[in-house]
């Protein structure tokens, strides 16, 4: 991280070197050297320190500015980039484009920057032995290829270093920006990128696509017919963050075939499973029988709570292993710096030291309680008011069947179902921007402390906005056709709905109003391609995908023992997701930066839990089943032994999945060692630093 300061710019000894670059123009305005894949001559300014300088640069990263950006402030902007760390830059390079006046600046990143971020980062990399080590930049010269940054670091993790750096830039003292009113000078500390942000100077910051790379990519992934995915490629391109995705999806895609075939079994040999399938579909009444416990649904309840369980252990092992081959395994815990949205009162960081802005936990807390809490709690008000509306609906219709008994009729019964589900849809989407702006008024300090409260506000949400319906059908109306059919529709419907607006939707925009835009030959000038890349929609990220899967995963944990299909059905609907969500993170939007990250994060936490519920979903939708009763008070049992039994079986099946976990190690054993062996030499290496520096 660094901080600007010296001179009204800070510049050090790089911004000479860049006023004679930004200068040296033909007589049309045009920066002599020509912007390429890989550029060359001047307009870059030049790398402070003499091993990186380079006749060959990789654009890496564009900045978008302003309209009305003076040149002035355009020319201070590339002295605070290119300036040395030690003078409060940013030590990488930049370039003003072939327009020096022009609204863009490109941006890259010599070797010692990115060799000094990835040990920064706590990034795990080949040693001469072939062994994956914490890096150290001390002994970069005994890992492979340091010398070479295009092999040694992935492209997504050299895009990253450079938005890492840039986020970093803070201003050593109070500075006038060039160009700008007075109003809108940086204060000690102040996050420079923050600050232009907010003035209009910086519109937008974004990794560059490569589009030789993404070709191959796109080839491998999802053009052909092949079934596995080339992972190890998307971590290369987009970063571990969105592999570990496509990763999980992969995974628990393959993971559904057995509960696929074990829910077509049972319905093909169950008659009365396969009655209740037909008339679920049809929408006549369903009269519970005898049968409506039978062998099927008592298997499909036990192995969905096994299946659960297995499946999230054996996720953690192949997580692991990913997070090592990915060299994520060892990621650096520091405490953080403040993230660029974090604001509060100037002052000194009693636990760094540092002279930062300073926001009380007290109020963090108060805001929460009085604004975040409320605001919640409504949202989930209309969920009930949704559910409310459900059931009257299905009342209506139901009546309105029992009177007129047409097709019309019949087809109406889905239809509280289908809108419920739309108001839920819509729902979910208007709060995940509430959430956000939730999340950003509680001002939290950390990344990850955003992103954590941010995450389990939609988690709570998202819980009881999908589940609350099943849940009471489930358990309070004890109503298994209606509930049975609720699932199937929100199976068929939710599939349908997403696919379309996820998909469909965005590839007609891309088609019909963005591509236009964006056409390109191949003699077009290298900035204007960088333009069309502007033209895409930002990537929205992967939040909607994990609650997708999320939910996907509890529709079939907790109530598939009355739905034997729904493992088939998921499993149609991701073998296209799998392609759909690659065809549209490779064509529809903006590339994303994707930091290194070693795991799902609070998604894995997510999946577990619901995997725990699930068995107490199961359990209790058997046993609330009216021939488990009958069966029950055949017996002589009384309703208070019986309400014992059932917590007895509960609390027995819970500890068979917690020995269960037990028994599967998160971790290969030559993970935990590999582990343990990174810890222990990145300690040696920081001990060795110690005697180094007492010696000198």
């Amino acid at each position: 991280m660094s901080e600007a300061g010296g001179d009204e710019g800070g510049g050090g000894s790089s911004s000479s070197n860049t006023d004679q670059q930004t200068e040296d123009k033909s007589p049309g305005g045009k920066i002599l050297g020509k912007l390429s894949t890989i550029a060359t001559g001047p307009g870059w300014t030049k790398a402070s320190c003499p091993c990186c300088v380079s006749e060959q640069v990789e654009p890496l990263v564009v900045v978008k500015l302003g309209e009305k950006v003076r040149p002035e402030t355009k020319r201070w902007l590339i002295r605070v980039i290119g300036a040395p760390q030690k003078d409060g830059g940013a030590a990488l390079l930049a370039h003003p484009g072939e327009d020096a006046s022009g609204d863009i600046i490109v941006v890259s990143a010599p070797r010692c920057t990115l060799l000094r971020a990835t040990e920064e980062l706590g990034l795990c990399k080949t040693y001469c032995n072939g062994d994956m080590e914490a890096f150290s930049y001390h002994d970069r010269e005994h890992f492979k290829d340091s010398d070479n940054m295009e092999v040694f670091l992935t492209l997504a993790e050299r895009e990253y270093i450079v938005k890492y750096e840039l986020d970093g830039l803070r201003a050593q003292r109070d500075l006038r920006i060039p160009g700008l009113p007075d109003n809108y000078t940086l204060q000690h500390r102040d996050n420079i990128w923050q600050k232009l942000g907010s003035a209009g100077v910086i519109v937008d910051t974004f990794p560059l696509h490569k589009h030789d790379k993404l070709k191959d990519l796109s080839e491998a992934w999802y053009s052909g017919n092949q079934l596995a995915q080339p992972l190890d490629s998307v971590n290369a391109y987009f970063g571990s963050s969105v592999a570990f995705y496509f990763s999980f999806l992969d995974f628990y895609t393959w993971s559904l075939l057995p509960p696929a075939i074990l829910g077509l079994s049972i319905t093909y040999f169950s008659g009365e499973v396969q009655k209740e399938m037909d008339e679920s579909v049809s929408g006549s009444q369903v009269t519970i029988t005898d049968d409506d416990a039978g062998p099927g649904h008592i298997i499909q309840a036990v192995f969905s709570m096994l299946w659960s369980t297995v499946v999230i252990e054996l996720w953690k092992r192949r997580s692991s292993s990913l997070s090592y081959r990915w060299g994520t395994l060892h990621l650096a815990e520091r405490f953080a710096e403040p993230r660029p949205g974090f604001h509060g009162d100037l002052g000194v960081n009693p636990v760094t030291g540092r002279v930062e802005p300073l926001f009380a936990e007290w109020q963090r807390d108060l805001r929460m309680a009085l604004v975040s809490v409320p605001v919640v709690g409504m949202f989930l008000g209309l969920v009930v008011l949704g559910m409310v509306c459900f059931y009257w609906g299905e009342a209506q219709v139901k009546q309105l069947h029992q009177d007129w008994d047409s097709l019309l009729t019949q087809t109406l019964l889905y239809m509280p179902s289908v809108l419920h589900i739309v108001y839920t849809n819509m729902l979910a989407n208007v709060y995940k921007t509430v959430a956000k702006s939730l999340t950003e008024y509680e001002n939290h300090r950390e990344e990850s402390a955003f992103q954590n409260h941010l995450t389990a506000k939609v988690l709570v949400f998202t819980f009881f906005n999908y589940f609350a319906v099943l849940f009471h059908i489930a358990f309070f109306k004890q109503d298994v056709s209606l509930l049975r059919k609720r699932l199937a529709s929100l199976l068929i419907v939710s599939q349908l709905v997403n696919q379309v607006t996820e998909v469909v939707i965005p590839f007609l925009v891309d088609r019909l109003v963005n591509a236009p835009r964006r056409r390109e030959r191949e003699d077009d000038p290298q900035e204007d391609k960088f333009r069309n890349q502007i033209t895409l929609p930002v990537f929205p990220g992967l939040f909607g995908e994990y609650i997708e899967l999320l939910v996907q995963f509890g529709y079939l944990s907790l109530f598939s023992c009355v739905y034997p299909l729904t493992a088939v059905l998921l499993l149609i609907n991701n073998l296209t997701e799998i392609r759909s969500d690659a065809y549209k993170i490779c064509n529809l939007f903006r590339k994303p930066f994707s930091p290194p990250v070693a795991n799902m994060g609070v998604w894995q936490l997510a999946f577990q839990v619901l995997s725990f519920v699930s068995v107490v979903s199961n359990c209790w939708l058997l046993i609330l089943s009216p021939r488990v009763r009958e069966l029950c008070q055949e017996g002589g049992m009384s309703s208070t032994n019986f309400l014992l039994l059932a917590v007895l079986v509960e609390h027995v099946l819970i500890l068979i999945k917690v020995v269960l976990a037990a028994l599967i190690p998160d971790e290969p054993d030559w993970i935990r060692k590999k582990k343990e062996h990174i810890e222990y030499t990145s300690m040696q290496a920081l001990r060795q630093q110690k005697l180094l520096s007492e010696e000198s």
